[in-house]
């Protein structure tokens, strides 16, 4: 049993924990958040509180609310024939659907507060998908072990990079000194801003999910998956793929809004961003050469050269095998410790392949 947690704590360090045999949501994510959801609800309990009451009012309220809330609690258990008010030894869809809905009944019985109940419903929501996201995907470790290879899967690019890389940057320059972009960019708003970034973001995130289902597959082949992948574990794979190659679009679109905000700073004068814009540009700490103006085109710039870059390794036959070969390389040390963690379960008579 020692050898198979060690196996299991590596898969998840590698950011696969649903490589785990019987990884079950609900008994390996919720159940152990179990101290954190009753704290959360613990909270909420003020839900019921509103400051135009008195305190004696306020009292009352909070007196209501646990009454509610242990009711709620008291009908999940007996519906699991388990004793009132214990807590659950099993968190599974019920339990986690009254974690949502009944502390959001608290302002709407107490005050009919509709907006305040919405939030926090949806608040519950985000923090079991927070939860799932960070314990059961494992997205943290994924993020860690995609960084701890980035500058590897970088250099294992660096042909692409150089062929990439100066174009982009040479029709990037040819933009960034075009008296309409500066026009276009210089008044628009911070979230209008934030609105297009979000926009150059979700479409290479979309371009990049869209190719990573046969990425896999070809993956499993070549590492030889025995036996094969289930689809949520594939799922498992395609996201660390995704993350690690968002992370390298990621850099080299940061590196690009660096590079010319640096640029604007030493090349283009507050008199020449005034001609291209009608006024004055907004320094940014009492720096002229440093304007608000110039952040916002690079930005834009940015996320324009991140998109580009994201369609341009993806359809780049070079690219796609060089970083497909480091990402092997990677992964066939995960898949090997999945084959021996696998035999160590057949070994103390676990069936495996349970999902």
């Amino acid at each position: 049993m020692d050898e198979l947690a060690a196996y299991e704590r590596r898969l998840r360090r590698a950011g696969l924990p649903l490589l785990i045999e019987d990884y079950s949501a609900y008994e390996d994510i919720f159940t152990r958040a179990t101290p954190l959801l009753s704290l959360v609800v613990t909270g909420q309990l003020l839900g019921a509180v509103d400051r135009d009451w008195p305190w004696w009012a306020n009292a009352l309220a909070l007196v209501g609310a646990l009454a509610i809330v242990a009711g709620g609690v008291a009908i999940v258990n007996r519906h699991r024939a388990r004793p009132a008010l214990s807590v659950p030894d099993r968190v599974g869809p019920i339990e986690l659907a009254a974690f949502v809905l009944v502390p959001a009944l608290l302002p709407l019985v107490f005050g009919g507060q509709v907006t305040s109940a919405l939030v926090t419903a949806g608040g519950n929501l985000l923090l079991l998908a927070l939860i799932y996201g960070i314990v059961g995907i494992g997205l943290l470790s994924i993020v860690r072990w995609a960084a701890g290879r980035l500058v590897g899967q970088l250099a294992a690019s660096l042909k692409l990079l150089t062929r990439a890389v100066p174009v982009l940057l040479i029709f990037m320059i040819v933009l960034f000194i075009n008296t309409e972009m500066w026009q276009v960019f210089s008044d628009v708003s911070d979230p209008a801003l934030v609105g297009v970034v979000a926009l150059f973001l979700a479409v290479g995130s979309v371009f990049i999910a869209s190719r990573l289902p046969r990425e896999v597959r070809e993956l499993e082949a070549d590492v030889g998956a025995d036996p094969p992948l289930t689809p949520r574990q594939r799922f498992n794979v395609g996201l660390v793929m995704f993350v690690s190659q968002g992370l390298q679009v990621l850099v080299v679109a940061v590196l690009v809004g660096a590079f010319f905000v640096a640029f604007g700073a030493l090349a283009v004068t507050p008199d020449v961003v005034e001609t291209w814009i009608g006024r004055h540009p907004h320094a940014i700490a009492g720096r002229p050469e440093l304007s608000e103006e110039l952040v916002k085109v690079s930005s834009a710039l940015a996320a324009f050269s991140g998109l580009y870059y994201a369609i341009a390794v993806l359809s780049d036959a070079t690219y796609r095998a060089e970083f497909l070969d480091e990402l092997q390389t990677s992964l066939r040390e995960v898949f090997g410790d999945r084959a021996r963690y696998l035999e160590a379960r057949r070994a103390a008579g676990a069936a495996p392949g349970a999902d």
